[in-house]
C-alpha cells in the first residue's frame, strides 16, 4: 500500500502538467465555441460543424503520436542515449510531414463535400465549409506540435508543453476577440474568424517548441537538427505499427461522438448548437483522464524498461485510481450547476434548455470514460495496443452506434437517442479494457531495441 501511494503522487506529478497542457490544447475549441456563442447561434452552428468535422483528423493524428510516448518512454527507461532518442523523434518528424499534407488535402476536400450534406442552413453550411478551408493550414504545424510535445512527455518534462499551451491559449483568445468580433480596425469575420485564429495559435505553438528545442539543454542534447535529414524516416515503421492501433482507439470514440453530432445536425442548428455546448465541456473534462492516461503510458514505459514489473503494474493501477476519482467529482460539477456551465458559451434560450438535458447525459458517462482512458493509457506503456483496439471498435462500432441511431430515428428519441448510444458504448469500452489491463499487468513485455 505505501508503493502505491507513492506511486499515486508520482504519477500525480507527472500528470498534473499533461492536464494542464491538455486542457490549453482543447480550450483554444472551447474558446472559439465560447465566442462564435456570443456572436451569434449562426456563428456557433458553423463553428461546431467546423471543429467537429476537422476534430475527425485531428484527434487520430495526435493519437498516433501518443504512441511515440509509449516508445521513447521505454527506450529511456532502458537506458537509451540522448541522441538515439532524437533520432526516433527526427523520424516521427518525416512521418508527420506526410501525415499532415494527407490531413490538409483531406480537409480540403471535404470542405463543401461533407458539409452541404447536413441538414442546417445555407448561411450555416457556408460558414462551415469556409471554416474547414481556412483551419486546414493548420494541418501540417500541428502533427509536429503533436510529436515534439510527447517527445518532452516522454523524458517526464511536461511544464514545457504547458507554458507553450499557455502560449497557444492566449494568442487564441485575442485573436478570436479581434477577427470574430471585427476590432481594431479589421472587419467582422464571424466563424472565418475562429478558424482563422485557431491556425494563428497553432503556428506561434510551433515557434514556441523550436525555441525550446533549440535553447533547453535537455532537449538541445537529442542532437535534433544535426540528425533531422539523415533520420527523418528513422523507427517509423515501428511507432506506425504501434501507433495506428492507437490512432484507432482515440478515433473509435471521437468518431462516435463526432459522427453523432453529424446525426444530431439533422434535428436543426438549435440541437446542434446545444449539442456542441454540452460534448465540448465534456471533451474538455474528458482531458483530465486522457492525460492521466498519457503519465500512466510514461510511467509504466520507464517502469518496464528498467525491468521493474511490480513498478509497473503500480504505475498503471495509480492512473485508474486517480482518473476514476476525478471522473466523480466532473460528473457532480456537470450534475449540481449546468446552468452555470452553459452560460459559459451562450444565452439564447432556446440552446441553453436543450444544452441542460444533454449536459445531464454527459455527466452519466464520466465515470466510463475516466476509467476506459486511463486502462488504455496503461496498456499503451506495455505496448499494447492491437487488443485495445478491437475492444474499442466493437463497443463503440458494433454495438454503441448503430443502437444510438436505433434510438434516434427508429424509435423517434432524437437526440436523447444518440446520447444514450454514447454511454453504452463508453461502459463496455471501460468493462473491457480494464479487464485487459487486470490481466496483464504482471506479464513481461518485449520492448524495442535501444540502438
Amino acid at each position: 500500500m505505501q508503493l502505491l501511494t507513492l506511486e499515486l503522487k508520482r504519477t500525480l506529478r507527472l500528470a498534473l502538467p499533461i492536464v494542464g497542457s491538455q486542457l490549453l490544447f482543447m480550450s483554444m475549441g472551447t474558446v472559439d465555441t465560447i465566442f462564435a456563442g456570443h456572436h451569434g447561434p449562426e456563428t456557433l452552428a458553423a463553428v461546431a460543424l467546423g471543429t467537429n468535422i476537422f476534430f475527425l483528423g485531428l484527434v487520430t493524428l495526435s493519437g498516433l503520436f501518443l504512441a511515440l510516448a509509449a516508445r521513447l518512454a521505454a527506450l529511456r527507461g532502458a537506458g537509451a542515449r540522448p541522441d538515439v532518442l532524437g533520432q526516433q523523434l527526427c523520424g516521427a518528424l518525416g512521418l508527420a510531414t506526410v501525415l499532415g499534407l494527407v490531413w490538409m488535402a483531406a480537409s480540403l476536400l471535404s470542405a463543401r463535400l461533407i458539409v452541404s450534406r447536413l441538414g442546417v442552413s445555407e448561411a450555416v453550411q457556408a460558414g462551415a465549409a469556409d471554416y474547414l478551408f481556412i483551419v486546414s493550414f493548420a494541418c501540417v504545424p500541428l502533427c509536429w506540435c503533436f510529436a515534439l510535445r510527447n517527445m518532452t512527455e516522454a523524458l517526464q518534462r511536461p511544464r514545457i508543453p504547458l507554458l507553450i499551451g499557455l502560449i497557444g491559449l492566449g494568442v487564441n483568445v485575442l485573436a478570436d476577440a479581434v477577427l470574430i468580433y471585427g476590432r481594431w480596425g479589421l472587419p467582422e469575420m464571424a466563424s472565418d474568424g475562429a478558424a482563422w485564429a485557431s491556425v494563428l495559435s497553432v503556428m506561434v505553438m510551433l515557434l514556441a517548441y523550436a525555441g525550446a528545442y533549440w535553447r533547453l539543454p535537455v532537449l538541445r542534447a537529442l542532437q535534433l537538427t544535426s540528425q533531422l535529414r539523415r533520420h527523418a524516416w528513422t523507427g517509423s515503421v515501428a511507432l506506425l505499427k504501434l501507433g495506428v492501433p492507437v490512432a484507432l482507439i482515440l478515433t473509435a470514440e471521437a468518431w462516435l461522438f463526432q459522427v453523432g453530432a453529424l446525426f444530431i445536425a439533422q434535428f436543426g442548428d438549435i440541437a446542434i448548437g446545444a449539442h456542441q455546448i454540452a460534448i465540448n465541456f465534456a471533451a474538455m473534462a474528458f482531458m483530465v483522464p486522457l492525460s492521466i492516461g498519457m503519465a500512466a503510458t510514461v510511467r509504466v514505459g520507464d517502469a518496464l524498461g528498467r525491468g521493474d514489473l511490480p513498478a509497473a503494474a503500480r504505475a498503471g493501477n495509480a492512473g485508474i485510481v486517480i482518473a476514476i476519482g476525478f471522473a466523480l467529482l466532473s460528473a457532480l460539477l456537470m450534475w449540481t450547476a449546468p446552468g452555470a456551465i452553459i452560460r459559459l458559451y451562450t444565452t439564447d434560450p432556446a440552446v441553453s434548455a436543450l444544452a441542460v438535458s444533454f449536459l445531464g447525459f454527459a455527466a452519466l458517462f464520466q465515470l466510463f470514460d475516466g476509467i476506459q482512458a486511463s486502462a488504455n493509457g496503461a496498456l499503451r506503456g506495455r505496448q499494447d495496443t492491437r487488443t485495445p483496439m478491437i475492444i474499442t471498435v466493437i463497443a463503440y462500432w458494433a454495438v454503441a452506434m448503430p443502437v444510438a441511431v436505433w434510438l434516434a430515428f427508429a424509435q423517434g428519441m432524437g437526440p436523447t437517442g444518440i446520447w444514450i448510444g454514447f454511454i453504452l458504448g463508453l461502459a463496455l469500452a471501460a468493462a473491457g479494457l480494464t479487464w485487459r489491463w487486470w490481466v496483464l499487468r504482471h506479464r513481461p513485455v518485449e520492448l524495442p531495441a535501444t540502438g
